[in-house]
């Protein structure tokens, strides 16, 4: 389905697209509609959500470089709802410590997909091995 809308700038580096209603209700898929994001080519997998009042898709700047857009700019914007199980790849590292701990895994597995990408990423954000190392020690201790 597609739609032409304004790239919203809301702070300092956030930006999101703004969605029709009538995009959302053709949708028919509640208030938070996994969907396919597509701006002039490039594609990539977000959610469609209700905030401050309207409908709207984040657009992280990894996916506006992407994409080739900025803040304020007028695109087109394909959305298909995204029905395919949503899943992380989970590192090495923080895969290995998972499978030493059975209680921790099975937290893990229970979680949604955005709490396994939230620690996902921040082992995957470490620098230094003794970060990544003490990420994953937090994220055992949390999970148990």
């Amino acid at each position: 389905m597609k739609f032409t809308t304004t790239v919203l700038s809301s702070g300092k580096t956030s930006t999101g697209l703004p969605v029709p209603e009538s995009v959302v209700e053709a949708l028919d898929r509640g208030k938070r509609i996994p969907v396919v994001v597509t701006i002039n080519g490039y594609s990539y997998r977000s959610s469609i959500v209700f905030y401050s009042g309207q409908y709207l898709i984040a657009l992280s700047a990894e996916n506006r470089t992407g994409a080739g857009v900025a803040a304020g700019d007028e695109i087109e914007v394909d959305v298909e709802p995204d029905d395919a199980p949503r899943e992380v790849e989970v590192p090495a590292e923080l895969a290995a410590a998972l499978a030493a701990d059975a209680d921790a895994a099975a937290a893990f597995a229970a979680l949604s997909y955005s709490n396994k990408r939230r620690i996902v990423l921040s082992v995957e954000g470490a620098k230094t091995d003794a970060t990544r190392e003490r990420r994953i020690a937090k994220a055992l201790d949390e999970l148990v």
